[in-house]
């Protein structure tokens, strides 16, 4: 454009000397040559993603046993974790293979050994037959080392009485009891973990006692070499002396605990005293995906003065509602037996227990843990916030008793007439029957109770 005004200008002005024009021609050039030059060798910029968090690495000396740390994630997004995870590198040292494994015991300890196994391949790999061979191998190697139990059952539900504190988050984060598999894969899984206390040995995984999927980085991982890959599932062996195959010297107990939480999938978990598990209801927690992330420490309120185990709170602001039972699990942390109640009202929220009826009617979620029963139920108020099934909603409180009906007057009964010897009711030939007295209705209704979901026993 530049260089078109130029010529116009120099054709109205046919006096302009040629060296003018040369310089004009020559001004016009340079405009034109020199940003294309200034973007063609532009410096490259490259975006640089967060720095990887840095991870310390200790060998634990032969002398001291490594700790079992419970599952703790860094706080990373899917794609930092898989970039750290793909700068670690995988060991170089000989990756053997685990000695076999061949169940023994009493037939009802073998079969919950057997259904504590298939449980843990199932709710980790899924219905993935490589992956589940995988699980099970780790579990195996774990019940052979001394930092781990002596038994299948043990070393699956490690922890499980904490939320906090399990090696296999299905046993602690609610999964066993959100959905069961279908008969088909429960069928094979059961399978693969037969195959695994049979003698067969999955090699890939070698001695591993860890894994994790590649999209989180837990913090235990730092003191663990990384050995192979199965899927999307790294695996993780301790460093120095207790990872090789020495180390893992431990002997079979051969007793398989009753686990109540595997009497929903498995009849061998109850006996020898071991009461069943409740069934829970079908909205407890049912397909719930509970996110502990998503609430910050600073949102964990404390509780009732006088009572450990009691919450009664005011929703923090901006908390979405699907995040309530995750605000409630967080803030029961480890205990066994936990009540969290929660108001979006202030004003609403009593100072202490029982609440008011218009207090009650006023909650807007609700969350009881008691871990002794396997039992954990969270309640939303559904005139508050819809829910997607009703069986998430608390019941609706009714204030008062309705008027009492009067009870009817019972019909007056005939006077009996004395029968042969005083015998009273005694009929003769051709007296009418007599009337039957019927005891008094008493149709007066009870005063409405509150709803048990406030306070719901295990059994319900």
């Amino acid at each position: 454009m530049l260089m078109g005004t130029l010529e116009a200008t120099v054709r109205r002005n046919p006096s302009v000397s040629p060296l003018l024009r040369l310089l004009l021609g020559v001004i016009a050039l340079a405009a034109i040559v020199v940003p294309v030059l200034l973007v063609s060798n532009a410096p490259h910029i490259v975006a640089h993603k967060r720095p990887p968090v840095v991870l310390s690495k200790r060998v634990v000396p032969q002398q001291e046993l490594p700790p079992v740390e419970p599952v703790e994630l860094q706080a990373l997004s899917p794609d930092d974790a898989r970039a750290i995870n793909d700068s670690i590198p995988f060991s170089l040292a000989p990756n053997p293979a685990a000695r076999a494994f061949h169940l023994s015991g009493a037939a009802d300890s073998q079969a919950r050994a057997i259904d504590c196994l298939a449980a843990a391949v199932y709710y980790e790999a899924g219905d993935d037959s490589l992956g589940q061979r995988a699980v099970a191998q780790v579990i195996l190697n774990r019940m052979r080392h001394p930092a781990f139990p002596k038994t299948v059952c043990g070393v699956v539900f490690q922890g499980a009485e904490r939320s906090t504190g399990c090696q296999f988050t299905f046993t602690c984060d609610g999964a066993i009891l959100r959905y069961t598999p279908t008969e088909a894969a429960w069928t094979r899984a059961r399978q693969v973990a037969r195959m695994a206390l049979s003698g067969t040995v999955f090699r890939p995984v070698g001695h591993a006692t860890h894994y994790h999927t590649d999209w989180v980085v837990p913090y235990w991982s730092a003191s663990l070499d990384k050995i192979t890959e199965v899927h999307t599932h790294l695996f993780f062996r301790w460093a120095g002396w207790w990872g090789t195959p020495p180390a893992f010297n431990r002997g079979y107990a051969g007793v398989e605990p009753n686990v109540p939480l595997m009497a929903r999938l498995s009849p061998s978990h109850v006996g020898d005293g071991a009461a069943p598990a409740p069934a829970i209801a079908v909205g407890d927690l049912a397909g719930l995906e509970v996110n502990l992330a998503a609430i910050p420490d600073s949102a964990i309120p404390a509780s009732v003065a006088g009572d450990p185990n009691v919450f009664l709170i005011v929703l923090p602001k901006g908390i979405v509602p699907d995040n309530f039972p995750a605000l409630a699990i967080k803030t029961c942390g480890e205990r066994p037996y936990c009540k969290f109640m929660a108001w979006s009202d202030a004003s609403k929220k009593p100072p202490k227990l029982p609440p008011s009826g218009e207090q009650a009617a006023a909650m807007s979620f609700s969350y009881l843990r008691d871990d002794s029963a396997a039992y954990a139920k969270a309640l939303w108020n559904c005139d508050q916030f819809k829910r997607p099934s009703p069986v998430q909603c608390m019941r609706r409180i009714a204030f008062g008793a309705p008027e009492p009906m009067p009870a009817p007057s019972p019909s007056p009964t005939p006077e009996a007439k004395e029968g042969p010897a005083g015998l009273s009711g005694v009929r003769r030939k051709g007296d009418p029957a007599p009337a039957i007295a019927k005891p008094p209705v008493n149709l007066t209704l009870p005063a409405p109770r509150p709803s048990p979901t406030l306070t719901p026993s295990p059994k319900n």
